[in-house]
């Protein structure tokens, strides 16, 4: 390397050259990333013209030979001279950086293309790229080569490895046909260069069609189609929705949920000092008045994971910006305001709400409208714009404050459910750490934390482990001789458990047999539930055969459906199947007699019936259990608890959202619902099934 350093040695990259060298600072990457950012950054384009009322359909094709074909009918790009350059408005859009009608000129009130450089960084990463016009009746045609315009002698399909002549002193728009009367629109194909790209690059169909169809949430009336013709299919997906965010928001939200969609809209004003080109284009500071328009749908679920989405004018700001952060701030406002007027109710205290307690469940979808927003890089990732996070700030707090002095009943009866929610999430959090041991898994001798009552198991093998969890004292006694202790836990409960479908987190916590099942479970509980430490393989609800049995076994049911989800729809959650009558069937002579067991009336009386056809006599009274305690072990063992004898129903969850439902009909807070459903199925009811 020579010392010698001068002018000489610098270069000067002009045009799309600076592309070319240097494509990660236009496209972030060469790889599928930065092919899907060139291909919207076309399809932008064509959206920006939706916005501005000019085009309602969005044709996208990809091609057999990686090439991509987008086309709308908006009003197409301008095809006559440019005067500063000389060119056509179509070669100006796609061989000039930083040239459109977006810097302030009037052609659009707010877009996402702000920089100019969208059509003509894509041009120059393309092998090539042909644009159609059609414009005052006529179809207007170019061809680009690496950027270069010229034409393509093609000798049938269009290919990029046709022979190019390029344009050597005045580049040509051609006009290669009419077009329908009042018909506008642009068609764009290109072929992306495998000098600039990964050779494997291939554009995912998948993320194509999901931003597809976020962005036809996000402009109600747009129709978007993705034809995909690759590999020797057809596969066509149409997108068009007409509820907006709103609908939006139900699309994203992965839970049930807690309260209906909240729309907060506004707008607010404010001023900059920005460059303006003048009459002699000339750049001129001027101070300019922007107006800022919020929309904001919002939901919180009954689940824990938080879904947020933000946009400015339809571009996706995945990684926030100021007006993420002015939506946060007013949330966080509002509702620490609304906890201290309500703290008495809520059992607050002294204890702060946080963020995350707020954001729990919580998914919205948070869009401004503002022209020419400031961006960090073109990937558009992160809005900057300082004075955007006061306007929506103050349109987010004025509705969100509306919404909880509304004097309507289901607003009110919404706004508690969510102050409810958030700090339940709060007390949670604080009590994490208390329960921090009920995280991990231990077994009896690691753990000074498991409950006295417990009687475990020795094996230290998962899969074949088993939890009963037995109803009462007198049971456990029967069951301890019962059971097989090489893998089988007993951990005993007084009684009917809280009802945790009512019951706040901190209380169910609090409770002494909820925290000991969620102790010896050992897998946390909530959005905290990792079903891996989980120290046993099965989970057996063992109650007794009764009105009372059946409804322990729901409460811990509940408890299990609620904060241990993944136990059940894992399948290791079980009820016993104890049986209900003991028949002491006599044989003559010194032949030992039978022992029959049976598990419903029905099953007793064609049981009977089969035994007198058979002339068999049996012992009256028959026994008829009413608890898991007047059994002697060996029948225990026999019937509900010996592996090669037992019968075991497995708990599933065939429709999460149907068996949601159940819980909350049977085991809410809403008591109308309930109340009807036992007036209706009172016809139902036979008087015998009522164990009285």
């Amino acid at each position: 390397m020579s010392n010698e350093y001068s002018a000489r040695h610098l270069s000067v990259l002009e045009g799309l050259e600076a592309v070319r060298k240097r494509p990660g600072m236009y496209i972030g990457s060469t790889d599928e990333r930065g092919l899907m950012h060139c291909l919207w950054e076309i399809i932008d384009n064509s959206v920006d013209e939706a916005l501005g009322g000019f085009g309602s359909t969005i044709e996208v094709t990809l091609h057999d030979d990686s090439s991509v074909e987008v086309s709308d009918n908006g009003r197409g790009i301008p095809v006559d001279i440019e005067p500063r350059t000389g060119l056509s408005g179509v070669e100006v859009v796609f061989t000039k950086l930083h040239a459109g009608g977006k810097f302030g000129s009037g052609s659009y009130t707010a877009s996402g293309g702000l920089h100019g450089v969208g059509a003509s960084v894509v041009n120059a990463l393309s092998e090539r790229l042909d644009v159609w016009v059609d414009r005052d009746g006529k179809t207007h045609q170019m061809s680009f080569h690496r950027g270069e315009p010229g034409t393509f002698t093609d000798s049938g399909e269009p290919s990029p490895r046709a022979p190019f002549t390029a344009f050597v002193e005045n580049s040509e728009l051609t006009i290669v046909g009419k077009s329908a009367k009042g018909a506008t629109g642009t068609r764009v194909r290109w072929w992306p260069d495998p000098e600039i790209f990964v050779k494997s690059s291939t554009i995912d169909k998948d993320g194509l069609a999901a931003r597809a169809r976020q962005t036809a949430f996000l402009v109600p009336g747009l129709k978007l189609a993705v034809t995909d013709t690759r590999g020797g299919q057809s596969v066509r997906d149409e997108f068009a929705f007409d509820g907006g965010i709103s609908e939006f928001t139900e699309f994203l939200a992965p839970d049930a949920p807690l309260t209906s969609t909240w729309r907060l809209t506004g707008e607010g004003t404010f001023t900059e000092t920005v460059p303006v080109l003048d009459d002699n284009g000339h750049m001129v500071s001027t101070e300019v008045e922007r107006n800022c328009a919020v929309d904001v749908a919002l939901r919180w679920g009954t689940g824990y994971d938080t879904v947020q989405k933000s946009f400015v004018n339809i571009i996706a700001t995945p990684k926030g910006g100021t007006h993420v952060t002015g939506f946060e701030q007013a949330l966080m406002k509002v509702i620490r305001s609304e906890v201290d007027k309500n703290s008495r109710r809520l059992k607050v205290g002294t204890d702060k709400i946080e963020k995350d307690d707020i954001l729990t469940g919580l998914t919205t979808v948070v869009t401004v409208r503002v022209a020419e927003p400031q961006f960090e890089g073109q990937t558009k990732e992160i809005l900057g714009t300082p004075a955007v996070r006061n306007v929506v700030a103050q349109v987010v707090q004025k509705a969100l404050e509306d919404r909880f002095a509304s004097s309507k009943r289901d607003d009110k009866t919404q706004t508690a459910l969510v102050l409810d929610k958030v700090v339940a999430e709060m007390k949670s959090r604080i009590s994490a750490r208390a329960h921090k041991e009920t995280q991990r898994r231990k077994n009896a001798l690691e753990s000074s934390t498991l409950p006295a009552k417990l009687v475990d198991c020795r094996s230290d093998d998962v899969a074949q482990s088993e939890l009963f969890i037995v109803e009462g004292d007198s049971a456990l006694g029967t069951a301890k001789l019962a059971r097989d202790s090489e893998f089988q836990a007993l951990l005993p409960i007084r009684g009917k458990i809280l009802n945790v479908q009512k019951a706040s987190i901190s209380d169910m916590l609090s409770n002494t047999e909820c925290a000991s099942i969620i102790q010896v479970i050992g897998a946390g509980s909530g959005r905290t539930f990792d079903i891996d430490t989980a120290r046993y393989g099965k989970v057996i609800i063992m109650s007794d055969a009764d009105v009372d049995g059946a409804h322990i076994r729901t409460l811990l049911l509940t408890l299990l459906f609620k904060y241990m989800r993944p136990l059940v729809e894992a399948g290791r959650v079980y009820a016993a199947v104890p049986p209900l009558h003991r028949i002491l069937v006599m044989n003559p002579g010194s032949k030992p007699n039978d022992i029959v067991y049976t598990y419903s009336d029905a099953e007793l009386h064609a049981k009977l019936d089969e035994l007198r056809k058979a002339g068999k006599k049996w012992q009256e009274p028959i026994q008829r259990y009413k608890g898991l305690g007047e059994m002697d072990a060996d029948q225990l063992a026999d019937t509900t608890m010996n592996v090669a004898h037992r019968t075991l129903r497995r708990v599933r969850l065939h429709d999460a959202e149907e068996a949601a439902s159940v819980f909350e009909l049977l085991m809410g807070n809403e008591v109308a619902p309930r109340r009807e459903f036992i007036i209706d199925s009172g016809q139902s009811l036979e008087r015998d099934r009522i164990d009285a």
